[in-house]
């Protein structure tokens, strides 16, 4: 079966010429870098999600008060799941995953249903739901050929582009110094916004470059400068690093499983906003490989990377305590900034993170990146995350009922992130759902766009 899915694709895309000439790409999905240049590539993706797939699980342990041994054994199984979700996403076995570079980790729209969950019976009942709602999103994946009247390109180039746009105040937020600046009273100091503007600057210098290798080491430029600089101003600490010794591993069903119907329906309609946001996801990173966004190709992908986003969760939930796995975004900002597209590059980065999750003394060096770099590179990226939800935007006709559903789905998803006391009379699972303002723009756009009917 995967034999045939993964033939499938490499003959239909074979059919055409590779499409690094023709999209500005360094490599295409099928190319093969040299090994130096992989590992390379590899490096600056992993730079630029550690922090997003350890933070979620540092902010649920904190929340419900967990202790520092359960708090790092969820943030190693946290890397290591979300490398094997990582390779089963860019390799696609037996029909599961997308076959693009494609990273996976825990998505922040899933942070609040989680931590209610968390109160509600603990642990226990938070891995109980993830594995029970995975169902969800897989259920979506098989019928996805039949709701494209639902999930069309207008609706998925909203939600990435509510992606990009929410993303962009975690950026701005970062350079600023992080919520641990705004405790301290050191938010939006010289320091802080100059090393983030440095390393943005850097990024944008060297991207800009003709010679491919300025080009591709542009993140990691950027980042190691700002490190640097970082460090030699005294804002990082290794001490901790001590405190993060051994060996972790799967330990499946270490905290048990129990289901909660509350807590199931809370995650459940999560993974329905997720499944929508993979489309999205999967659309955008089509797109800036070269690949197709329309026919048969495309669906595959989509339905094979929706399905491998409720299996990798499954997993995460049985096998490794670890909470519920999605495609991240920020790969595909990754992508339009390295030029390298390459799906082999996939299998470096699921190693790496695997690795750092056996090892986590490793992976707490990664942590401990002051929030100004990362701000610094996150901030650009996001923004061409949103930048590719405009494109697909613009690739449809804008009449009159895309210029409705637009206005609305960007007012009502912008205003719970802008306004989020809007939301304070709720009740708290509700609360919780909408305050994203994907979920509550991805609705916005699904509805709007079934409802609306204009005759032109």
């Amino acid at each position: 079966m995967a034999t045939t899915d993964n033939s499938t694709l490499k003959e239909e895309t074979a059919s055409t010429p590779t499409s690094a000439g023709k999209t500005g790409l360094i490599y295409g999905l099928n190319d093969r870098p040299p090994l130096r240049e992989t590992l390379f590539a590899a490096a600056q993706h992993l730079l630029a999600i550690f922090v997003a797939i350890v933070t979620p699980p540092l902010i649920i342990a904190s929340a419900l008060k967990l202790d520092t041994e359960t708090t790092s054994f969820l943030v190693s199984m946290s890397l290591m799941v979300s490398g094997v979700a990582t390779f089963i996403q860019c390799r696609r076995l037996g029909g599961i995953g997308c076959g693009l570079l494609c990273i996976q980790g825990t998505s922040f729209s899933f942070i609040g249903p989680i931590i209610s969950a968390g109160f509600d019976g603990g642990l226990a009942t938070i891995f109980g739901a993830t594995v029970a709602g995975s169902f969800v999103e897989m259920f979506v994946s098989r019928i996805l050929k039949y709701a494209r009247r639902v999930i069309t390109p207008l609706v998925s180039g909203i939600v990435v582009t509510l992606i990009g746009m929410s993303l962009i105040k975690v950026g701005i937020t970062a350079c600023g110094g992080g919520e641990a600046a705004k405790a301290a009273g050191t938010f939006g100091s010289f320091e802080n916004v100059g090393i983030a503007a440095l390393v943005l600057v850097l990024i944008v210098f060297f991207n800009r470059s003709n010679n491919r290798y300025l080009r591709m080491g542009s993140i990691v430029i950027g980042l190691v400068v700002g490190y640097a600089l970082a460090w030699a101003l005294g804002m990082v600490d290794f001490g901790s690093v001590q405190s993060y010794g051994g060996i972790n591993y799967p330990n499946p069903f270490k905290y048990g499983l129990r289901f909660n119907i509350s807590s199931i329906i809370g995650l459940g309609l999560v993974y329905l906003i997720t499944s929508i946001e993979a489309y999205g996801d999967i659309t955008a990173n089509s797109l800036i490989s070269g690949e197709p966004v329309e026919g048969d190709t495309f669906m595959k992908r989509a339905e094979g990377g929706i399905l491998a986003d409720g299996f990798n969760s499954m997993l995460a939930g049985l096998l490794f305590s670890s909470f519920p796995n999605s495609i991240f975004a920020q790969n595909n900002g990754m992508i339009q900034l390295t030029g390298v597209a390459s799906r082999y590059v996939g299998y470096f980065i699921a190693a790496m993170l695997v690795v750092l999750g056996i090892f986590p003394a490793v992976g707490i060096v990664f942590s401990l990146m002051p929030s100004p770099v990362l701000g610094g590179a996150t901030l650009l990226m996001f923004g061409t995350v949103a930048a590719a939800g405009i494109r697909i935007i613009a690739s449809q006709t804008i009449n009159r009922k895309a210029t409705l559903v637009m206005a609305i789905s960007f007012s009502l998803g912008l205003s719970v992130e802008l306004v989020p006391e809007i939301l304070g009379q709720l009740p708290e699972t509700l609360r919780s759902i909408f305050s994203s303002g994907i979920t509550t723009g991805g609705l916005a756009a699904i509805i709007s766009n079934l409802i609306i009917r204009i005759k032109e």
